[in-house]
């Protein structure tokens, strides 16, 4: 299947690695391929190291992209004690996540309640359907609060309890009714729908995304050769404010510098193109 997705912030990204004809590069979030393809375009004699732990992200054929089906928490597995001159963190969902995966994580598509980034999960594995039909109420409540920033976060949480007394909820519309049901008219009526948020925070929960993006940093610092950059690329403010904190950390103990002391946000040529990218922010930092 063709990929759908638009790569934001795409040469602000790679120009801000500062790479050389041979350099290595980890993708850690290899997506639609976006930043790895344009990476090769201008420098054929790259090696890029992908991953994704959406194993249905990988389509291109192509020797010079070594594709590893695996989370960028575990970096360190994929690389062993090989370091790299540039890292990209692209975070957040894909379109083809949205769009073709038919795991539920759009509240505009009546799908089953997965919102898991792994392409078949297990048994063993969180999923969307078990967080609103296990987790309690106070925890769903935290949750919705918390990684959505949901202020209507209890009454969604009560609601959630009170349906599923009465029958499982089973599809992304059963949760996107629940959620409707819950918040009150004008709400529904703003700006943003009314479910991103609370979609958001299950997906963020179900995945950790927040835990991996803390080990995904840590470990990729560590994997980076002295003078190589890693560019990152957060679309809501829980991400950004990690990525801002672990850079201030480096630079406060002298194991790195900021690129920009500012993120780096899309222009207007690019968000006429690509509305997606209008929460992208870019941070880029250079390993001492």
């Amino acid at each position: 299947m063709k990929s759908v997705h638009q790569t934001v912030l795409l040469k602000e990204t790679i120009d801000g690695l500062n790479l050389k004809s041979d350099s290595a590069v980890l993708d850690c979030t290899f997506g639609g391929g976006g930043h790895s393809m344009e990476i090769l375009k201008k420098f054929p004699k790259a090696k890029i190291i992908a991953l994704d732990q959406d194993k249905g992200a990988w389509r291109e054929n192509d020797n010079k992209i070594s594709f590893h089906n695996e989370n960028f928490s575990n970096l360190d597995k994929v690389l062993g004690n090989e370091k790299v001159d540039g890292i990209i963190f692209d975070l957040g969902l894909s379109s083809d996540q949205l769009e073709n995966s038919g795991r539920g994580f759009s509240f505009m598509k009546n799908e089953k309640l997965l919102m898991t980034m792994k392409e078949n999960p297990g048994p063993e594995d969180t999923t969307a359907y078990e967080v609103v039909n296990n987790w309690d109420e106070k925890n769903l409540a935290d949750i919705i609060y918390g990684y959505g920033e949901e202020r209507y976060s209890r009454r969604i949480a009560r609601k959630i309890a009170e349906v599923r007394e009465k029958a499982e909820i089973k599809t992304t519309f059963d949760l996107v009714k629940i959620i409707s049901d819950a918040v009150p008219a004008a709400y529904r009526r703003g700006r943003l729908h009314f479910a991103t948020k609370t979609f958001q925070a299950i997906r963020i929960a179900v995945n950790d995304e927040l835990g991996a993006l803390r080990a995904g940093l840590e470990k990729g610092s560590g994997a980076l050769k002295t003078g190589g950059r890693m560019s990152v690329i957060s679309f809501h403010s829980l991400e950004d404010r990690i990525v801002k904190k672990f850079y201030k950390t480096l630079e406060k103990e002298k194991k790195a510098i900021l690129i920009n002391k500012k993120p780096i946000l899309a222009s207007s040529e690019e968000l006429k193109n690509n509305p997606r990218a209008r929460s992208a922010k870019l941070r880029i930092l250079e390993k001492l």
